[in-house]
């Protein structure tokens, strides 16, 4: 009967996804991970989960399953706000390099220089504690601060966490090992309030949520705040499942206090493929989204603040969540700007297991859609073989699109290079290893197509 229960609530209750602007195949893309989604909700009986895909500045798929409370029936929604832990850091990392951006830190800044209080009892190596290895858990800073607040629900305050710190031992001498750590995060949220003059919730949402039109995230919500899910514990054979309590962070806010909801983050990940003067520009962006740590296996690293990690050919950033009674994630492609948000609010809410499968099921059919340059007859002209010495390299139409290859690479068409207009006789060179250079024709006055050069190299037409 619970089983039913919760498919009747999908199926009575999810909002539809959008999807009406969309090609035929995107659409069924969707209605199959719409499917699977509700299947597996289901089967593993989740109280609730809420799921976005971003494509671009779109909102393209917006749905809640099951609920946000049980006891009350309240259905999930993309509007139902959920704690997301975690994700916070993304946003005091957003902060803090808006901070640089203005001139008032550098990344390689000492922490001491601006926290007088910033002081271990025991550290290691001679390399002080620098704004970027907080930001990129290369501190070598202890996980948490000195209590387990995570079992008791008693978190520190912030003067309790500049206390306990003097007595912390430093755990890896800097930039040596990879170490996540809430603490740092915490400690990079004290440099927010102290060099801006405001505290680190009030200036997250004057200077990073509401330039987004984020109005319904809170930094430092309050118990029974409107629309909050519910957060529960682990699926217990034969037993309903545990409400977790409230959880306040106090000291620990800037590395996991946010409540937010899908229609939120969605603003958030498509400011990521277009930035915003008055948050962040679209370079800083690119600069936090590169890896400055990268695992021996080069699976995953990290950024500025953001996780980084390969699926497949993709390589995806952003940041999980976890918090008692909930689970989440946020994750997206910059080069196709795909992206996806799962909001749950269970301790097995598994959000990963969805964002991958909406990569593997959705995105493909998204990244068709893009707009491809369409055929011109002019340029049936640059169509040819061009050659320097014994260097061949062809010009063509394929895909509706003007590539050059060169015809003895192992893989051509894998390898070759897209262009772009950029003027008359002029292309930009999307790929290869000039990339963003032109590819300029030279045409005499019959019209005829004589040489083609690529950045620095030229090849004349056989």
């Amino acid at each position: 009967m619970r089983l039913l229960a919760v498919v009747i609530a999908i199926v009575m209750w999810a909002p539809v996804g959008r999807g009406a602007e969309l090609s035929t195949k995107a659409q069924d893309a969707l209605r199959v991970f719409d499917q699977w989604v509700a299947a597996r909700v289901a089967d593993r009986e989740q109280p609730g989960l809420s799921i976005g895909i971003v494509r671009d500045q779109e909102l393209v798929f917006a749905k809640g399953y099951g609920y946000a409370d049980l006891n009350n029936r309240m259905p999930a929604t993309p509007r139902t706000l959920y704690r997301v832990a975690s994700i916070t850091k993304l946003f005091t990392a957003t902060a803090a390099m808006q901070l640089r951006d203005a001139g008032k830190l550098r990344l390689d800044d000492a922490v001491a220089r601006h926290l007088d209080w910033f002081r271990l009892r025991s550290t290691k190596g001679d390399v002080p504690v620098q704004v970027w290895h907080l930001m990129t858990h290369l501190s070598g800073l202890p996980r948490e601060s000195a209590t387990p607040y995570w079992n008791t629900k008693q978190f520190p305050t912030r003067e309790q966490v500049r206390e306990m710190l003097a007595g912390q031992e430093q755990a890896y001498a800097v930039g040596t090992k990879w170490k996540y750590s809430n603490l740092a995060v915490s400690v990079e949220g004290e440099l927010v309030a102290k060099l801006s003059g405001m505290e680190w919730g009030d200036y997250v949402t004057e200077r990073v949520l509401k330039p987004l039109g984020m109005n319904a995230s809170l930094p430092l919500p309050r118990p029974g705040v409107f629309g909050l899910a519910a957060g529960y514990g682990s699926r217990v054979a034969g037993q309903p499942r545990e409400t977790e309590e409230f959880t306040d962070c106090k000291g620990i806010a800037p590395a996991a206090s946010l409540a937010t909801n899908v229609e939120d983050l969605a603003k958030f990940v498509s400011f990521q493929f277009r930035g915003d003067e008055k948050v962040l520009k679209l370079s800083t962006l690119e600069e936090m989204r590169r890896p400055h740590w990268v695992q021996p296996t080069w699976a995953s690293g990290w950024g500025l603040g953001f996780s980084l990690r390969k699926l497949g050919a993709r390589t995806l950033a952003g940041h999980g969540g976890s918090l008692g009674g909930y689970r989440t994630a946020v994750a997206f492609d910059a080069e196709a700007k795909i992206g996806v948000i799962v909001l749950t609010n269970s301790n097995d809410g598994n959000p990963e297991q969805y964002v991958d499968k909406a990569f593997q099921l959705v995105a493909p059919a998204l990244a068709a859609e893009k707009e491809k340059i369409a055929m011109r007859p002019e340029w049936e002209k640059y169509k040819g073989t061009y050659r320097w010495k014994s260097s061949e390299f062809i010009v063509d139409v394929i895909d509706g699109e003007l590539v050059g290859y060169a015809p003895d690479a192992e893989d051509p068409l894998d390898s070759r290079v897209r262009m772009e207009p950029a003027g008359e006789h002029r292309f930009r060179m999307l790929t290869g290893t000039s990339l963003g250079e032109l590819a300029v024709f030279e045409v005499d006055g019959a019209g005829r197509v004589g040489r083609v050069t690529l950045g620095a190299y030229f090849y004349v037409r056989k």
